[in-house]
């Protein structure tokens, strides 16, 4: 009786479950299964039927599904809150205008690079103790950029007819409404795109000339 090498043999043995599947795998899945269903309606078994996996592939490498959901608006809010971060402790005498369009442009490619993980930040409105987390850090960065209008304004560099509370409302408006509308993979690429947002804020807010 002979036996089949391919069951018995370690060295050509089939790996189990299909390849792929790793944590980025299941993490970028579920920012896509959520953001298309909504968190609240979506199961760790719906995960694992779109990914073609048991249930405990996906507990492997995520506790539960509030882990995932932490996982996701992580990413979504450690690269906008190191770049507002960053502008906004600068000592190095820098223009405040000068900063906040450098921020305002970072936050636009970090927006493009992580697309779907900032849906669903956007989305969010803190019914459990993970989204409050998520709210509170995302008002704090919303503070620190509004405290940048607020000191540009201040130093002339905006225009003075436009209350800073308003400014900062408008350019949150214009970045995070790109969710709605921009595709990756598009004629518009991340830098672009930057620019073009940047030229069309704060070239329509350079203080107006007064008549002499």
């Amino acid at each position: 009786m002979t036996t089949d090498a391919t069951t018995t043999d370690p060295a050509v043995r089939r790996p189990r479950g299909r390849p792929g599947h790793d944590r980025e795998a299941v993490l970028r899945t579920a920012i896509d299964v959520f953001n298309r269903r909504g968190f609240d309606a979506t199961s760790i078994s719906d995960l694992a039927a779109e990914l073609g996996v048991t249930k405990s592939a996906v507990y492997h490498h995520f506790s539960s599904k509030e882990a995932l959901l932490s996982a996701a608006l992580d990413e979504a809010l450690e690269g906008l809150s190191s770049a507002v971060e960053a502008a906004a402790t600068a000592s190095d005498g820098e223009p405040s205008a000068t900063r906040l369009r450098a921020t305002v442009e970072a936050a636009v490619r970090i927006l493009v690079a992580h697309l779907p993980a900032v849906t669903l930040l956007l989305r969010v409105r803190g019914n459990s103790d993970v989204e409050r987390s998520a709210v509170e850090r995302r008002r704090h960065i919303d503070e620190r950029l509004a405290t940048l209008v607020r000191q540009a304004a201040d130093e002339g560099d905006l225009r003075d007819d436009v209350d800073p509370d308003v400014i900062s409302r408008l350019i949150f408006g214009m970045v995070n409404s790109l969710v709605d509308w921009y595709r990756p993979g598009g004629p518009l690429h991340a830098d672009a795109l930057a620019g073009t947002i940047s030229s069309v804020l704060f070239d329509g807010l350079q203080p107006t000339e007064k008549s002499p």
